[in-house]
C-alpha cells in the first residue's frame, strides 16, 4: 500500500527513447491530472532550449536546474511528470520523487529506445551505439529503484496508460 497523497503524482522514468512524454499525456488524460514534461519547464523557464543550456553551460548546470524543476512541479497535486532520462542520476532528485509520488519505470530495451530516438538533434547526450550503452549502463540501477516497472516495448501510449492506472489502483 502507497500513502493516498504519493499516489497525487506520477513520475514517469526511463531512458531517452522510453516513451515518458507520449505516455505520460496519454496517462494524465486517464487519470484526469495535468501533464508536465520536465525538459519543457526547464526551457520555458530559462527561455533556451535543452542542447543550448548543454553546449553553453554544461551538463551539471542543466541537473541543477532539472533538480529546480522538479522540486516546483513535484509541489502539486494530481500531476504526471515526463522526467528527463538522467533525472534520477542525482539521489536527491531519487528522493524527492520516492517522498512526493509514485515512480513508474518506462522499460524497453535499447535498440527499440534508440531507434525511436532518431532525428534526436534535441537530445544532447544522444550519442553512438557503444556510448548509448555506457549511458544506460549508468542509469539502470536508478530506474530499477521505481514503484512500478511496466515494459513499454510494443504497446500503444493508450495501452501502457491504461495498464499503469490499472497498476496504480492495486497500490491503494
Amino acid at each position: 500500500m502507497i500513502e493516498k497523497e504519493r499516489l497525487r503524482r506520477v513520475y514517469l522514468v526511463g531512458f531517452m527513447g522510453a516513451g515518458k512524454t507520449s505516455v505520460g499525456q496519454c496517462l494524465a488524460r486517464e487519470l484526469r491530472y495535468r501533464f508536465v514534461d520536465l525538459d519543457h519547464e526547464i526551457e520555458r523557464d530559462t527561455g533556451r532550449t535543452i542542447p543550448e543550456i548543454f553546449r553553453d553551460d554544461g551538463e551539471l548546470v542543466f541537473r541543477r536546474l532539472e533538480a529546480r524543476a522538479l522540486r516546483a512541479v513535484g509541489g502539486q497535486p494530481e500531476i504526471v511528470v515526463g522526467t528527463g532520462g538522467g533525472t534520477l542520476t542525482l539521489w536527491e532528485n531519487r528522493d524527492f520523487v520516492h517522498l512526493t509520488g509514485v515512480s513508474v519505470w518506462l522499460d524497453a530495451p535499447l535498440d527499440v529506445m534508440l531507434d525511436r530516438c532518431r532525428g534526436g538533434e534535441h537530445r544532447p547526450l544522444l550519442a553512438g551505439r557503444p556510448e548509448m550503452e555506457a549511458l544506460f549502463a549508468e542509469r539502470v540501477g536508478s530506474y530499477r529503484l521505481s514503484d512500478l516497472r511496466v515494459d513499454a516495448s510494443a504497446d500503444t501510449p493508450e495501452a501502457l496508460a491504461s495498464r499503469i492506472v490499472s497498476m496504480l489502483a492495486g497500490m491503494r
